[in-house]
């Protein structure tokens, strides 16, 4: 272009055009050689920026974990497994957890190891990171023997519960107005609902609780029952203290599996 401008006759439009075409173009490249470096610093720092909070979360995430270790315990049910699961967190695809266990179901044996733990697994299909309905479908879709593995403080043991070994034999003691105390021979880990039913003791007393009682799942509260002496047992769950509030000495009999011998009545309304 600057040899065809050379060669152009002075002041004709043509050569002006020409010297004009050729400024511009100089312009134009020392311009981007000059800009070039600015932008790629533009980039990187805004490459940076884009990845900071994923670092950030990261390393929030490894955190809780190491803050919450955890361990498995494996278990297969006969279906009805009578679960009541509920989402770790509402409308997050985070996974669901045990929220109770109704007696009817296969998992009742369970309760005490279960009650409040995270499912993790269902037929080796990781569940930790789903919403609801993709958890339950996985369950609904799964054999009528569900292998599932829940995620349990670390230190639980699947085979034993407080100081007692499960199938341990230990007595229940039933007080009774009026009467003598009735004696049950009980194991650990039979469901205290189901051990009291059993052994003659009337669970729901009055027409009120016989009709309305909720078969066991842990909704009417009806077969609550005091714990007046015992041993090796934990503490009662959350979830009670929320529904037998005024009845500090209660707990449901239907959500509690026995953890050792105890001495309970009938809880008073």
């Amino acid at each position: 272009l600057y040899a065809l401008c050379l060669d152009a006759p002075d002041y004709d439009i043509d050569s002006s055009l020409c010297w004009l075409s050729l400024i511009f173009r100089i312009f134009r490249h020392h311009m981007f050689t000059m800009i070039k470096p600015l932008l790629s610093v533009l980039v990187i720092l805004r490459a940076a920026s884009a990845f900071a909070p994923i670092q950030s979360s990261r390393r929030r995430v490894v955190s809780l974990f190491e803050q919450s270790v955890t361990a498995t315990l494996d278990l297969s049910l006969p279906k009805p497994l009578g679960l009541i699961l509920e989402e770790v967190e509402e409308g997050q695809a985070a996974g669901v957890f045990v929220k109770e266990v109704a007696e009817t179901g296969s998992a009742v044996d369970f309760t005490s190891q279960i009650l409040g733990a995270k499912l993790s697994t269902v037929q080796g299909t990781d569940v930790t990171a789903v919403d609801f309905d993709a958890a339950m479908d996985v369950i609904i879709n799964a054999p009528d023997t569900v292998d599932l593995s829940f995620l349990v403080q670390e230190g639980e043991d699947s085979t034993t519960v407080s100081d007692y070994a499960v199938g341990d034999p230990v007595s229940v003691v039933v007080k009774q107005d009026g009467q003598a105390d009735l004696v049950l021979d009980a194991k650990v880990g039979d469901n205290l609902r189901k051990t009291l039913l059993d052994g003659g003791f009337e669970v729901y007393q009055g027409l009120k609780q016989k009709l309305g009682n909720c078969g066991g799942g842990g909704q009417c509260t009806f077969c609550a029952v005091d714990f007046i002496d015992f041993d090796g047992w934990e503490e009662r769950s959350d979830y009670e203290d929320q529904k037998l509030s005024k009845f500090p000495n209660a707990r449901l009999s239907c959500l509690n599996n026995i953890q050792g011998p105890v001495t309970v009545q009938k809880t008073q309304r």
